[in-house]
């Protein structure tokens, strides 16, 4: 069992989709439990690449081939984790905040996100605060906000400030990060925490959320 895991990660590592995708399907023939499957084998593989990530070891671009091999590997692995009654560790919602339309940055953390085991739903771009808001109302228990220009930073604040006045900044984290956004800006606006890249996202939420 240990072998075919081990293989998942390492096709996850290399983005080798199509080597991931049947050695999954070949796990769950074997009666390899879900679990281990997701565990050991897909979000095994993305903590891999997301510490070489931040070591600067892997770049955008295998990242993104990564996480391209996971959720094609997800995608075959989804039903049985819903049959198996897995849940996802939290509930996170991810948007590049209004006026900027900027979403590489967003999309590596959605990756990132998904191959941690969140559930995520991503709020897309030039996201207005009532979206944010919203998205809390539905059971997000993180909010990311994004932003790649000075400018459009300030409407990080807006979002807190809508939580507020709606009565829900309390029941989520806040978490911002983006080329300009600093851990002091994030201290002068009241947001949660602040993430320097897509890796450290991951460990940021799991840290905040205690899972």
């Amino acid at each position: 069992m240990a072998g075919i895991l081990e293989t998942i990660k390492e096709s996850i590592i290399k983005g080798d989709a199509k080597t991931a995708k049947e050695k999954v399907e070949a796990a769950i023939k074997e009666n390899i439990p879900v679990a281990d499957i997701l565990n050991q084998g897909l979000i095994a593989g993305m903590e891999v690449v997301g510490a070489k990530f931040k070591a600067n070891e892997f770049y955008v671009p295998e990242v993104l081939i990564a996480a391209r091999a996971m959720n094609q590997s997800m995608a075959i692995l989804e039903p049985y984790i819903v049959q198996a009654g897995i849940k996802p560790l939290a509930k996170v919602a991810i948007g590049t905040v209004k006026g900027d339309l900027h979403d590489i940055g967003k999309n590596l953390v959605v990756m990132m996100w998904k191959g941690a085991g969140f559930q995520v739903e991503d709020l897309g771009i030039d996201v207005p605060p009532e979206k944010f808001v919203e998205a809390v109302k539905n059971g997000a228990q993180v909010l990311g906000l994004s932003a790649l220009l000075t400018t459009t930073m300030v409407a990080m604040k807006d979002v807190i400030e809508a939580l507020k006045n709606a009565g829900l900044r309390d029941q989520v984290k806040v978490v911002i990060g983006g080329a300009p956004v600093t851990q002091n800006y994030a201290d002068e606006i009241g947001a949660d925490g602040y993430a320097p890249d897509a890796a450290s996202a991951v460990d940021k939420v799991k840290s905040l959320l205690a899972v």
